[in-house]
């Protein structure tokens, strides 16, 4: 048997916490994905499968803000910028889907940056 890989524990952890995870229009999903050099978010409608809002580091606007997109820095402004985008189409309640990777470092800043700006989950 071979030997599980760390993207293949990740998808393992993402697929048990999805199980009692959907997202709806009155509380969609915030969903995160991290690769080593970018994070990127969306807010998801899972009952009709369309990505209402996204953000990430490699949009115009937060490369101009913030030099490298793998820090905390960068995930606090997606998060900020994800938030006002939901409030601007009236998405203030939202269940947080960390997409199995730990909650912490810059899926934590995300997750506050989203808070501080006005989204409640």
């Amino acid at each position: 048997m071979a030997k599980k890989t760390k993207k293949d524990m990740r998808l393992a952890r993402h697929r048990r916490v999805r199980k009692g995870l959907t997202g709806t229009a009155a509380k969609p999903r915030l969903c995160v994905f991290r690769s080593l050099k970018n994070i990127s978010v969306q807010v998801i409608d899972d009952t009709t499968g369309s990505t209402l809002v996204s953000a990430s580091t490699l949009d115009k606007d937060i490369k101009e803000q913030a030099a490298y997109g793998g820090n905390k820095e960068a995930a606090k402004l997606v998060g900020a910028k994800v938030a006002k985008a939901a409030l601007g189409k009236g998405i203030e309640v939202v269940a947080f889907d960390r997409g199995g990777f730990l909650y912490h470092g810059r899926v934590k800043e995300l997750a506050d940056g989203a808070r501080e700006a006005g989204l409640k989950f």
